[in-house]
């Protein structure tokens, strides 16, 4: 999951949102962690799970990242107190647990399902929309 997140790394940009969908210890923040290793991350990145939005600024990463974890979150009605739309303007979004969003989940937004299949191995499902296409087979 870390080396495959340091690949989405390299392909990722500002205004792009990185959905990730499982279940507990599926995997989610461990790809995340990846992504911003690659994206120049030195030490390990702290699950959001209780800040709810854990940004990181150049020069700590190659380009700005808002971290979320909304799994803590209620209902649609308090993702759209964290104004992430914002983000999208100069950073890119990466979003465990987006199922919270509902329908607010941005059309653009290239979405990762993983299920733990056995003790140490993960099925990864990916959604792939056209901003992603490209990029995506170069994965």
């Amino acid at each position: 999951m870390l080396a495959f997140g340091e690949r989405i790394a390299r392909e990722a940009r500002i205004g792009d949102v990185i959905a990730l969908e499982g279940g507990l210890g599926a995997g989610k923040t461990t790809l995340a962690r990846g992504i911003l290793a690659g994206l120049g991350l030195a030490g390990e990145a702290p699950s959001p799970s209780f800040a709810i939005v854990q940004p990181y600024d150049i020069p700590e990463v190659r380009l700005p990242v808002a971290h979320v974890d909304l799994y803590r979150l209620d209902g649609v009605e308090e993702t759209e107190e964290l104004a992430l739309g914002d983000y999208l303007m100069d950073s890119l979004l990466l979003i465990e647990w987006p199922d919270r969003l509902g329908d607010a989940l941005w059309p653009h937004a290239l979405h990762l399902t993983i299920m733990a299949d056995g003790d140490d191995a993960r099925r990864l499902t990916a959604n792939v929309p056209p901003a992603w296409t490209e990029r995506w087979s170069q994965l």
